[in-house]
């Protein structure tokens, strides 16, 4: 009788892996027998994820705190795994920040802050991985963007054009790469029940009174992320009513596009 051939393990990186999106996807990853690489700031909340995590699926987890907004962090951090001979497989670009009020309302260096991370060190880290993952011929990478990738949005005017290039990116990469084995997916949720959505909603006490139906689940986020990256999909936007928007938008003039979201979002302020 031929014995029957195992699926290979795969080692999944993931960055902003404390909270949020992040976590829930470690837990995607680890339930389907992957071994993880866990990244944030965070190394408690990382030692605790990773502890449940292997008494719950007994998956190898190694974590690393780390500020990817620092110069030359996603540098290091590559230089530390290759130092241990740990190879990335899946690369999840998860580690994110936002905010949310008037541009000129917010000082010069937060905006940088969101370019440093959102931008910076998501391209750095993408620089750092795929390059070893084409020359071994097989790859998998999700960045997560957001549908805000898809139009202006005033009140998060920095944020949104992060988005934006994390979604140009990706969908470049994933023709360049086409044919190599790597694939290149984007994850654009909408509104998150999320900490990132906590701290906005502290900021601004009408996020907190948005509509349930409005705000996704992270596990179910997750879930779609998770599957759009092992299977190739270029773009995943989570949910009826976002993907419904996001179409909307496509099909929109943009005079017309940036009129509406100004209408909107200035009713949040």
């Amino acid at each position: 009788m031929n014995a029957r051939k195992q699926a290979p393990i795969h080692t999944a990186l993931i960055t902003g892996a404390s909270s949020g999106i992040g976590e829930a996807m470690a837990r995607c990853f680890a339930r389907d027998g992957h071994r993880l690489v866990l990244v944030a700031r965070s190394a408690d909340k990382l030692a605790a994820i990773a502890a449940e995590l292997t008494a719950a699926h007994g998956t190898k987890v190694w974590v690393q705190s780390a500020d990817l907004a620092r110069s030359g962090a996603p540098q290091a951090l590559a230089a530390v795994l290759r130092r241990k001979r740990v190879a990335i497989d899946v690369l999840v670009n998860n580690a994110g920040v936002l905010e949310q009020g008037a541009f000129v309302d917010m000082p010069a260096q937060r905006h940088q802050d969101l370019i440093d991370l959102n931008v910076s060190a998501l391209t750095a880290m993408l620089a750092q991985f795929v390059p070893a993952m084409r020359k071994r011929g097989f790859g998998r990478v999700l960045n997560v963007a957001s549908i805000a990738a898809f139009q202006p949005v005033p009140t998060l005017a920095t944020y949104a054009a992060t988005k934006a290039y994390v979604l140009s990116l990706t969908e470049s990469l994933a023709e360049e790469l086409a044919g190599s084995g790597v694939t290149v997916a984007a994850l654009c949720p909408g509104i998150t029940a999320t900490h990132m959505l906590s701290s906005a909603a502290q900021a601004n006490a009408r996020l907190a009174k948005l509509p349930g139906f409005l705000v996704g689940d992270v596990h179910a986020v997750a879930e779609d992320g998770y599957r759009a990256c092992m299977q190739g999909e270029v773009i995943k936007v989570p949910g009826v009513i976002n993907r419904a928007a996001t179409l909307a938008s496509r099909a929109t003039p943009k005079w017309l596009l940036r009129r509406l979201a100004g209408t909107f979002t200035r009713n949040l302020l």
